[in-house]
């Protein structure tokens, strides 16, 4: 089971994706970094969580990317854990493919990174 809500997954996903096309822009039209994406806003928000989220959070991307299957979920967290050598956000934000891999992990895991994410861009 991973210690973290599909929310804030989601919320994680929608933010690499603002800040992946603030990187992308700044590569191919020559605006400033930040302007498009926040990255202070995507790191802060995972800094936020606690170990036991960021931990599912690796593990739901490494899922996401194949180094580990659905069925695997506790050996992947507890690899999380254990491997953990630089802060968890540093790691995520390295990787251009962040949303992608959560998306994937999400639906490996039978949940709809879909309805998460309508959820947070849905007016109040």
């Amino acid at each position: 089971m991973i210690d973290i809500t599909p929310d804030k997954i989601a919320q994680v996903i929608v933010l690499a994706r603002e800040y992946q096309s603030g990187i992308n822009a700044w590569a191919h039209q020559g605006s400033r970094p930040g302007q498009h994406g926040n990255r202070s806003e995507l790191r802060d928000f995972i800094a936020a969580m606690d170990e036991d989220e960021q931990a599912s959070l690796v593990a739901v991307m490494w899922i996401g990317r194949d180094t580990f299957d659905a069925s695997e979920l506790a050996e992947a967290i507890a690899t999380a854990r254990a491997e953990r050598t630089s802060p968890t956000e540093t790691y995520l934000m390295s990787d251009p493919q962040l949303a992608d891999y959560l998306e994937a992990g999400l639906e490996a895991l039978g949940l709809s990174p879909e309805d998460e994410t309508e959820a947070i861009h849905r007016p109040v």
